[in-house]
């Protein structure tokens, strides 16, 4: 793709590029399989000697048309979708940890993927020490250890709204010879680029802006190729030494800057298997065409919403980091100076009731388990994502028990303050 393109005109040029008397339309390749003349060619498919597709739960040219699209819009040199935003979080950490290894974590990142690293994870032997993303960067360094393997934490935190402070966070993945890795899911490529500054892998849950429409869950990871995995020696072993599970090839060596997802997609999805189906992979294509239309109408909707609502009498507080004095205000505007996301999050005077009370009154916004997509949606978290951690996890992670995470759609904006306040005169 032409490097000066703009991202709008990727949104919808990247990706799939028919030739002569093909489709101009992404084909939706429904097969489980694909066809070889010789044995030998597909022996060399699967000795990674050559490119190609022959097993859907591998790669499905859908699929990786797709991908492409998203590596573009982030900028980076290699990228692939999997079956969900958990599964693509499960992946980016797991490619490079294993038994005896050690994660550092934000703690305002989602619930499932708190839960993901403190609880199944460590099952498996991976430690994982939790982090304020506030801490100063000499607070920052006591979390690692010699086994410490990677970073992960999100660009706007989920639902807390916490803007990672990228340039601090790089810094001391960096100094102590690790990658930061950073789910990029509410801010979107369309708003924050973190490779540019310096984040070396980036996660999304499809499932959000990206789709649009919430018809599809999906995920995918993007690396940015920019993180020296031979510097580190045997700390990276799984991909700086042979995997005698493909007759002792190396990764960075036979794939150079596109190694880890290569060893993402040829050895865990060949093994565990969260792929996207093909027709959800197609739908995720479709959204991404109206996401550079999308971000902006939410941002500028949620602008006016809390605004609003930081006005009401009836409402003890509001996050948002668009709102000028806002905690993350300066560090929204540093690295998201077009915008943040389209979530908010606030509570009412009375609590945690009154709270749940308004949420059931409320007509156009829906309660459903979701976030960032084209209609306004409403959840408590403490009742709902986030049920299953204590009240001392609860804080922690930046989530108080009154907190609502109101996710302003693309509906007209007084259609939903009119909604938020028709609700509120009936508590």
């Amino acid at each position: 793709m032409n490097k000066e393109y703009s991202i709008e005109t990727k949104c919808i040029q990247s990706g799939w590029k028919p030739q002569k008397g093909e489709p101009r339309v992404l084909p939706i390749y429904q097969s489980t399989t694909f066809k070889y003349d010789t044995s030998e060619q597909m022996g060399k498919l699967f000795d990674l000697e050559d490119s190609g597709y022959f097993y859907t739960r591998l790669q499905n040219p859908t699929s990786d048309i797709v991908a492409q699209k998203i590596c573009e819009l982030e900028g980076g040199v290699a990228a692939m979708l999997t079956s969900s935003g958990q599964a693509a979080n499960y992946y980016a950490v797991f490619n490079i940890c294993e038994a005896g290894d050690h994660v550092v974590m934000s703690s305002t990142v989602y619930g499932g993927t708190f839960n993901l690293l403190t609880v199944t994870m460590k099952k498996m032997g991976i430690e994982c020490t939790i982090v304020d993303p506030d801490d100063s960067i000499e607070k920052l360094n006591e979390a690692f250890k010699a086994n410490t393997k990677c970073v992960l934490a999100e660009s706007i935190a989920n639902p807390a709204l916490v803007v990672l402070d990228f340039e601090k966070f790089v810094k001391v993945a960096h100094d102590h010879g690790v990658p930061l890795i950073v789910d990029n899911t509410f801010a979107t490529p369309i708003n924050c680029r973190p490779f540019e500054f310096g984040v070396d892998i980036v996660t999304h849950s499809t499932t959000k802006y990206m789709d649009g429409h919430a018809m599809c869950v999906g995920g995918a990871i993007v690396d940015s190729g920019n993180f020296d995995w031979d510097k580190y020696g045997d700390k990276f072993h799984g991909l700086t030494t042979p995997d005698e599970s493909y007759h002792g090839v190396t990764y960075t060596e036979r794939f150079g800057k596109t190694a880890y997802i290569t060893k993402a997609t040829v050895q865990l999805m060949r093994d565990l298997g969260s792929i996207p189906s093909p027709m959800n992979s197609f739908l995720l294509n479709i959204g991404l065409e109206t996401l550079h239309l999308r971000v902006p109408r939410h941002c500028e909707n949620a602008l006016k919403v809390a605004t609003w609502l930081q006005n009401n009498d009836k409402v003890a507080w509001v996050n948002y980091p668009g709102l000028k004095g806002n905690k993350y205000y300066d560090l929204a505007q540093k690295y998201m100076p077009n915008g943040t996301c389209g979530v908010i999050s606030f509570g009412l005077k009375g609590g945690r009731d009154v709270s749940v009370s308004f949420m059931d009154s409320l007509k156009l916004a829906a309660i459903v388990t979701h976030v960032a997509d084209a209609r306004t949606c409403v959840l408590h978290p403490a009742s709902h994502t986030h049920r299953q951690m204590t009240d001392e996890q609860l804080v922690e992670a930046g989530v108080q028990p009154d907190l609502i995470r109101f996710s302003v759609g693309i509906e007209n904006a007084d259609d939903i303050i009119a909604d938020i306040e028709q609700a509120l005169e009936n508590i």
